[in-house]
């Protein structure tokens, strides 16, 4: 298609993407897609496609696109209130409202909330609360973070080190020495195909208590770990292991802090994975879900255990040294006043669960005795398929071969957008909640064909 502007252009020579080969998309070597609109499921690039987003953009936009609701609520608080911060106690309607909806869908005792930008910033906050709270508790040695191989937390400084993926570890001179990080709890991959998921999770605890005597419990504050691997590779927990996880925090005196980023407002069937998990967090992450990202906005929710604290942190030493500028942002928080109100309003937590273990069970039924499909997982509206070379053996391709990027750039082909997981050959799934069955069927068609045309020409 012709064009009569310099978009394309600019775009290479000025616009920095991340999660890109830089060099590649700067000489053109690599596909760009210009978006310009979306609805329900679907987005719309400039060139005419129209295609099925099985990935909600990155997990987020979980209402779906085009909800005119979120739209009005934004430009009517710009038109009112376009921004003043909440320093010292100032707030807006729409922050405060915001507040107490999230405390009223929160799991018991999680009451007060902090607000950020971006799970990153969000997950930040949560490290520097945490080694407030041990400071103000008299625990100055108490500051180590666990967070598991394969976890995703963020890409800064300290989030990037919690995460668990070589990517945002190579060539940053991360992780930071306060992280430490145990085993996954991904049971395709476990080091013994005779272990039953229980005894799997077992291994996980023990794995965990080791590693907590050789650094020693007291200098370790916080556990993190999201309640179903996200980035990883969308695994769910094998059986029995948050139970057992907890457990070992517990007797060690260690916070357990949730990141619901991907699984918060939905996405599981319920409100917030942690019920779904049977997960009592001292804190939870949220993001992306809150606004269903129609705007910028993420939040610490903190226990009523770790608010005590900070009041007496506040008491001793004064106003705590913790802000950001844009913080409770008022667009963003009446961006997630309308978000939270069309979730309940149009049912999609309780679509999340019957339409995801919908497609889950077509994805099933369609690839699971493909010979290079070995393992097909999810839970609620998040699904992956994990392709290998021999799947007797569970050996896997080299990855030199880039065989799930070969796979989704199929789907693209066919009008639906999956996402290449890292660190394995995973397609990744998670779709907005507003997502019909006829919609999962056609993902489910997309996908096998997609599978089988990659691995035949291997």
């Amino acid at each position: 298609m012709l064009r009569n502007d310099p978009l394309e252009q600019w775009d290479r020579d000025h616009f920095i993407h991340p999660s890109t080969h830089l060099a590649q998309f700067a000489r053109g070597e690599m596909p760009e897609r210009i978006v310009t609109g979306g609805s329900g499921v679907y987005i719309e690039d400039r060139d005419g496609n129209r295609l099925l987003d099985g990935f909600a953009g990155l997990y987020c936009v979980n209402i779906g696109y085009g909800r005119q609701e979120v739209a009005e609520a934004i430009a009517a608080q710009a038109k009112e209130l376009a921004y003043y911060h909440s320093y010292v106690g100032h707030g807006t309607e729409a922050s405060i409202t915001l507040s107490k909806m999230i405390a009223d869908r929160a799991p018991e005792g999680l009451n007060r909330v902090y607000y950020g930008l971006g799970g990153s910033d969000a997950n930040e906050t949560n490290v520097k609360l945490v080694w407030y709270y041990n400071n103000v508790l008299g625990r100055p040695e108490k500051k180590k973070i666990i967070s598991r191989w394969r976890g995703y937390h963020g890409s800064g400084l300290m989030t990037g080190s919690l995460t668990g993926l070589a990517l945002f570890h190579k060539q940053f001179d991360l992780p930071l020495p306060q992280v430490i990080h145990t085993e996954a709890p991904y049971y395709f991959r476990r080091p013994d195909a005779a272990m039953s998921e229980e005894e799997f999770s077992a291994h996980c605890a023990a794995e965990l208590e080791a590693l907590i005597e050789r650094e020693g419990a007291e200098t370790i504050a916080a556990f993190i770990g999201e309640p179903v691997l996200g980035t990883g590779g969308i695994v769910p927990p094998p059986a029995g292991y948050w139970e057992k996880i907890q457990a070992v925090l517990k007797k060690h005196d260690i916070l357990l802090i949730a990141d619901e980023v991907v699984t918060g407002f939905g996405r599981l069937g319920t409100m917030f994975g942690s019920a779904h998990c049977g997960i009592a967090p001292d804190i939870i992450t949220i993001a992306k879900g809150l606004t269903s990202a129609y705007a910028p906005l993420s939040g610490s929710i903190i226990s009523d255990k770790v608010w005590s604290v900070l009041e007496q942190g506040t008491d001793k030493f004064g106003a705590i040294g913790h802000g950001w500028t844009y913080s409770a942002h008022p667009i963003g928080a009446a961006a997630g006043v309308a978000n939270l109100k069309l979730i309940d309003e149009l049912g999609l937590v309780e679509n999340a669960g019957t339409v995801g273990a919908y497609l889950n069970e077509k994805m099933t039924e369609a690839l699971a005795d493909h010979p290079n499909v070995g393992d097909v997982r999810g839970e609620g509206m998040l699904c992956a398929v994990e392709l290998v070379e021999d799947k007797g053996a569970r050996a896997f391709f080299d990855p030199g071969k880039t065989v799930a990027a070969r796979a989704v750039a199929a789907m693209l082909k066919r009008g639906v957008i999956a996402r290449a997981m890292p660190q394995g050959d995973i397609i990744g799934f998670a779709p907005p909640l507003c997502l019909a069955k006829d919609e999962a069927d056609e993902i489910v068609r997309v996908t096998k064909e997609a599978v089988e045309e990659t691995c035949s020409a291997l």
